[in-house]
């Protein structure tokens, strides 16, 4: 091994000394992470070298390479930590000096070797204490790198467990949100069965009814039937006496007893239509708001309604990550949907904030830090500077926002007094979503509010 350099044992892949070296069917060796790395890189198992495949998932360690490559890092410690001065492995001289030109320590006779021709020399002891600051500049902000990565991986536990908040919070609100809808299901299911019971119950009563009139038909028949029988098997007199009377009583006539029209339960009532006519009954129970509104966009001192179409300002900032998509210094948060083409149109009640900004704004729009481009956003404002928007200068408790985005305008108007508040005409090329800013509170109305 002694005459063996260092680059006999250095991964050609990563250029150090080999790391829990494995070795292919080809022979060649390789740091076990910087072989998988290169296979995940080129997505084909192919020796970095030769480019022959490797069969295996899992080359087998080289362990004999393995203790060698120990073996020489502990040899390289040991000769650091008891500063004993290097030999020169061409000319077995001490290292003395350093060679400004190739960066590396000579000895006095390689200054006169032909592979060092021209070059300037400085004795080690002057080149170590600017390296060292060199290297202690490095790793100072190799340090602060790690301390930054360090927070940003904070940051990232934070937001696992705010994921898993955010799941069972949502999982909480689906399930009140669908009870809701089995309750009103359960409801209508037992009105209606209700409903049938007391039809059922009522036409039972009317054929009970009949039946006790046609009950007493018969009996009287019966008993006529049976007096004309017994007549006529007195005398001939009596027979002939009683003949007029007995004449009269059998001609009496009773009409027959008729069913009655609807006696039948009313099927079609209950099942004709039924999931439609209960749907047409649900959406009393339920409304329609064309814009809801995007926590992941929300500046931490906003907190949303459970429903998501309302918002309002906290002086207690809420500890949510720095994501991408939210506002971090303005008090913003923007629809949870976009549109590229067609017409929507939403209110919002504002009675409740006396200072607001609505609008629209692109989707690539700055949301990090102070400065807005104002010219990605179509808004009117109240109680804030222009800056924020549009001024109106009355007090109102709805606005209306109206975007053509084929058209390419936002109108602003008063849905109670129908009065326009302004317009904005611009030329839309990205994906716009609904802007909200408020310090208060703001509401978008549902469809049947409007």
């Amino acid at each position: 091994m002694a005459s063996l350099s260092e680059d006999d044992f250095s991964c050609t892949v990563c250029c150090e000394i080999f790391k829990d070296p494995v070795v292919l069917s080809c022979s060649h060796s390789f740091c076990k992470e910087c072989l998988q790395q290169f296979w995940r890189t080129k997505e084909t198992q192919e020796c970095p070298v030769c480019r022959r495949r490797s069969s295996r998932d899992d080359p087998p360690l080289n362990l004999v390479l393995k203790n060698l490559c120990e073996s020489l890092l502990k040899k390289r410690n040991e000769r650091c930590s008891s500063g004993s001065e290097e030999l020169c492995s061409l000319h077995s001289e001490k290292l003395k000096l350093f060679c400004l030109e190739d960066k590396e320590p000579v000895c006095v006779v390689c200054i006169n070797s032909h592979k060092h021709v021209n070059h300037t020399f400085r004795p080690i002891s002057e080149v170590v204490p600017s390296h060292k600051e060199e290297l202690i500049s490095a790793l100072k902000s190799l340090q602060e790198k790690l301390k930054h990565i360090e927070n940003i991986k904070e940051e990232f536990e934070k937001t696992v467990q705010l994921i898993k908040s955010q799941a069972e919070h949502t999982e909480r609100q689906i399930k009140q949100q669908f009870e809701k809808l089995y309750q009103f299901l359960r409801d209508e299911e037992e009105a209606t069965i209700t409903a049938l019971r007391e039809e059922e119950e009522q036409k039972e009563q009317m054929m009970k009814e009949k039946l006790e009139e046609t009950n007493r038909h018969i009996s009287a028949l019966s008993h006529t039937i049976k007096d004309m029988e017994e007549m006529m098997k007195a005398n001939d007199v009596c027979f002939l006496k009683e003949f007029p009377v007995s004449m009269q009583r059998v001609q009496i006539s009773q009409p027959d007893p008729q069913m009655a029209s609807g006696a039948l339960i009313h099927v079609p009532r209950y099942l004709g239509n039924l999931p439609f006519r209960v749907w047409k009954k649900m959406q009393d129970i339920v409304q329609n708001t064309p814009v809801t509104l995007d926590p992941n966009t929300a500046n931490p001192c906003l907190v949303l309604s459970d429903d998501l179409t309302g918002v309002r300002w906290s002086e207690n900032k809420q500890p949510l990550p720095d994501n991408p998509e939210r506002f971090d210094i303005y008090e913003c948060i923007l629809g949870s949907e976009g549109f590229n083409s067609g017409r929507h149109c939403w209110d919002v009640e504002v009675k409740e904030s006396s200072a607001w900004s609505l609008g629209v704004t692109s989707e690539s729009n700055q949301r990090k830090g102070w400065d807005f481009n104002n010219t990605d956003i179509c808004w009117v404002q109240y109680g804030l500077g222009e800056r924020f928007g549009f001024p109106v200068e009355q007090d109102l408790e709805r606005v209306r926002v109206l975007l053509d985005y084929d058209r390419g305008t936002v109108s602003f108007s008063d849905p109670v007094t129908n009065k326009h508040l302004h317009t904005f005409t611009t030329t839309f090329t990205d994906t716009v979503f609904p802007f909200f800013y408020t310090l208060y509170c703001l509401t978008i109305l549902p469809v049947n509010s409007q």
